[in-house]
């Protein structure tokens, strides 16, 4: 048998293991993260779901192939739409500033369109962090700015070589979903990003904004008939120790509704 057929075979017992404990399991809530691996870059996403309630099973879908990744999403709760690469532009018209955006994941895109499309026609919970937030504007017909510092006039610093210690403030949305969970109405947050959302998707709306304008978080604009939706430009599985009001609040909520997508679907 070759590697490859080794590697094949492992995959598709992985697949029907995953399948098997969703189906057995009744109280098992599942979350779905698009990328959750290595953990050296990926490991907090785990670990701030795992903060908020440390039985949910955790799935890393990037590692089971687009057509699995599909598959399994059936049998989970909800879908983390994780931080990492710029989108491709040619996604959302502008293939020609390519020279201005950093490292692409061209199967990423892919999978992460196909999964969010898929879980909003299931009505899912779902999450978008950062790209998350910039990928859910882009698979609803949303387009993003390529790079803040050439395309934007700011003296915020959205991204410094220093991440960990680059934060700004934001203003929240009054009324939001966002300013409900946190009760509050400006915070400061962590950010790590060159881009944002440029041109918002009809479906979204702002719930939150940074002083020079960035659009810092979103939620849907009519959310009658569709499931949980949060996307935020910032990490918050980074920030609870910073300002927890801008992290656990959205996970817990997440988690929440998950258990009620879990017990009706």
């Amino acid at each position: 048998m070759t590697r490859k057929s080794v590697f094949q075979l492992s995959l598709l017992l992985f697949i029907a293991f995953v399948l098997n404990a969703c189906q057995n399991n009744e109280r098992e809530l599942t979350i779905a993260i698009s990328k959750a691996k290595p953990d050296k870059w990926y490991g907090n996403y785990p670990q701030w779901v795992h903060k908020a309630d440390s039985k949910v099973k955790i799935i890393n879908m990037y590692e089971l192939g687009l057509d699995s990744a599909l598959q399994v999403l059936d049998y989970c709760d909800g879908l983390i739409i994780s931080g990492g690469a710029d989108v491709y532009p040619g996604w959302y018209g502008k293939l020609a500033d390519t020279a201005n955006c950093g490292a692409f994941d061209r199967y990423r895109d892919t999978l992460e369109i196909e999964l969010i499309r898929k879980a909003m026609a299931l009505k899912m919970p779902l999450v978008g962090i950062c790209r998350g937030q910039q990928i859910l504007n882009v698979s609803l017909g949303g387009s993003l700015i390529i790079d803040i510092p050439t395309d934007h006039d700011t003296v915020i610093k959205h991204r410094l070589v220093d991440w960990e210690n680059c934060f700004h403030q934001i203003q929240l949305t009054k009324g939001s979903l966002l300013s409900k969970l946190s009760s509050q109405s400006e915070g400061k947050v962590n950010s790590n990003h060159h881009q944002a959302i440029d041109q918002l998707a009809d479906d979204l709306k702002i719930s939150s904004i940074a002083r020079d304008g960035i659009i810092e978080s979103v939620e849907w604009r009519n959310p009658k008939d569709k499931g949980f939706m949060i996307a935020v430009q910032w990490h918050p599985e980074r920030l609870d120790t910073v300002n927890p009001e801008l992290s656990l609040p959205i996970i817990r909520e997440m988690l929440f509704q998950a258990e009620q997508y879990h017990t009706y679907k």
